[in-house]
């Protein structure tokens, strides 16, 4: 996928933002001094009255946030995934879902994938968190093009969101004429017939070229694009998973809490079958070059090989 267009989600979210900007004045933005880095400086730029630094105060921003959004106006925060979800839980929790307000959160710089930033703002456990919340919805976009539906999305859906944006610029899979986005639909990027690969954010890319690889020796992976990790998909992941009979997931997040547990959560109810989980398996992150980083914790195409063909042992 060498010659495939590569663009971070990051940079789709606030390119997104100044779009919808044009279309709509009811929503201001919040970011807590990173608005280069989460690119919502471009709407800055575009609406300079309707974007609003907290600073570096995240706790605070989600608290200004939640009380716009109380006026009847949707507001947008914005900070890396690790200070959105994790310095900010509470107010997270109490402030914007409790009341169940329509605060859509841009967190960007997530996964292993933050590369030289290291350990401390790798935050590969920021979808378990959102997810533990009542009434959140989580969305993982896979590129730029399902990013920037993600936002279009977040702002007509009633009640909080969560989106996971990131640093590293991904393949463009999506730019076909038939795409479209629905929160909470799957999306069946590859048909299969031997294994399920259910998939979130860059690690969809990951599968299809995963699935090429395999289908070299006769393997035949169906790939399923889950962007919604909640509200999930859980009739797509049935109906795959009584085709093939075993199912591989993989995130960019840690193997617990996750889109993993998501999946397994379904099937353990609805259809149980054989589970092989691609994520960070419980350990902290280092400080590196992105895609070296991705290799060496199995977060890449030969890793999603690898566990479909132990699996499949």
């Amino acid at each position: 996928m060498a010659d495939v267009k590569k663009i971070a989600t990051r940079q789709s979210y606030g390119e997104a933002l100044v779009e919808l900007g044009a279309e709509h004045d009811d929503f201001v933005v919040f970011d807590a001094d990173l608005a280069a880095a989460t690119q919502t400086g471009k709407f800055k730029a575009a609406y300079p009255d309707r974007f609003f630094d907290a600073g570096i105060a995240e706790s605070n921003m989600m608290g200004l946030a939640a009380g716009v959004a109380t006026t009847g106006r949707v507001a947008f925060a914005s900070t890396f995934a690790m200070f959105a979800a994790g310095r900010a839980f509470e107010q997270v929790r109490n402030s914007i879902g409790y009341p169940h307000l329509n605060v859509k959160i841009g967190a960007t710089h997530a996964g292993i994938s933050v590369g030289e930033d290291g350990a401390t703002h790798q935050c590969n456990e920021d979808i378990a968190l959102m997810r533990s919340i009542p009434g959140m919805t989580v969305i993982v976009p896979a590129d730029d093009v399902e990013a920037r539906a993600a936002v279009r999305a977040a702002y007509e859906l009633d009640g909080p969101v969560y989106m996971r944006f990131g640093r590293l610029a991904t393949p463009v899979i999506n730019d076909r004429p038939d795409y479209s986005f629905e929160v909470g639909r799957a999306i069946c990027m590859r048909e299969g017939t031997d294994v399920t690969i259910v998939a979130c954010g860059l690690m969809v890319a990951a599968a299809l070229e995963a699935a090429e690889k395999l289908a070299a020796d006769g393997i035949e992976a169906e790939v399923i694009d889950m962007h919604t990790v909640k509200p999930i998909d859980a009739e797509a992941i049935v109906a795959s998973a009584r085709k093939t009979g075993k199912v591989v997931t993989a995130e960019e997040h840690s193997v617990i809490g996750g889109l993993g547990s998501a999946v397994c959560d379904v099937l353990a109810e609805q259809c149980p079958v054989p589970v092989k989980k691609v994520g960070v398996q419980d350990v902290y992150g280092e400080s590196g070059p992105a895609v070296d980083l991705l290799k060496k914790y199995g977060l890449d195409a030969d890793g999603v090989e690898r566990a479909v063909r132990e699996l499949l042992a």
